[in-house]
């Protein structure tokens, strides 16, 4: 079998693409050193990704689930016209107090509208459609935030799902994270209401498109 990802390609992938803002280098280091867990942050390989999906279908609204410190909303809003709107969810106020201080300075920060609170809850009264849907939030609610996004997306929008391969853990899942994302990855496979395909880039990217 072919190695397509031999030690040093990533770095070597980031350094070949269009580096993200200064602010995000802010968040980067805030979260680093006000955070006990700053590697749940999404990193700039996968935000640029987002961007990018966002500039290909021309997005205008996004829905996202899991912010954590902010830095795939940022990049979320740098991306959407100067009309567009980010609405996030995100349940840890300590977090969310340093994605604010950060959005306060940058020019896209009026574009994020944040959401504080357990997200099955903001979901219930958040209203559609979306053109996208980002979800990286508690693993074991993985079905119930991709259900919520289906109904919450218009017809050809895109849902785009974060750590869909666990490590590796989803080839034999044992923890309750692994097992709701592998369960997922599965039911997502086989709906025929979507198309979807999972890329293996960082912890694993999954596409989906609503029919």
């Amino acid at each position: 079998m072919i190695e397509f990802r031999p030690i040093g390609i990533e770095q070597y992938v980031e350094r070949h693409s269009k580096p993200m803002s200064l602010f995000h280098d802010k968040i980067w280091l805030e979260t680093y050193r006000q955070t006990g867990n700053p590697t749940t942050m999404v990193g700039p390989l996968a935000a640029q990704l987002l961007k990018m999906l966002v500039l290909m279908t021309g997005a205008r609204r996004i829905l996202e689930i899991g912010m954590y410190t902010g830095y795939s909303t940022l990049a979320f809003a740098e991306a959407l016209p100067k009309d567009g709107r980010v609405v996030t969810c995100e349940i840890n106020p300590e977090t969310t107090a340093i994605a604010k201080q950060c959005f306060a300075e940058s020019q896209h920060g009026r574009k994020i509208e944040v959401k504080l609170g357990p997200a099955l809850n903001s979901l219930k009264v958040i209203s559609g459609p979306f053109d996208l849907c980002f979800i990286d939030a508690d693993k074991d609610r993985y079905g119930e935030y991709f259900d919520a996004s289906m109904q919450l997306v218009r017809s050809k929008g895109v849902i785009v799902l974060d750590n869909m391969l666990r490590s590796g853990k989803v080839m034999h899942p044992s923890d309750p994270g692994s097992q709701a994302v592998d369960a997922l990855n599965k039911r997502i496979r086989n709906d025929p209401r979507v198309e979807n395909v999972l890329l293996p880039v960082r912890d694993g990217i999954m596409l989906v498109v609503k029919l």
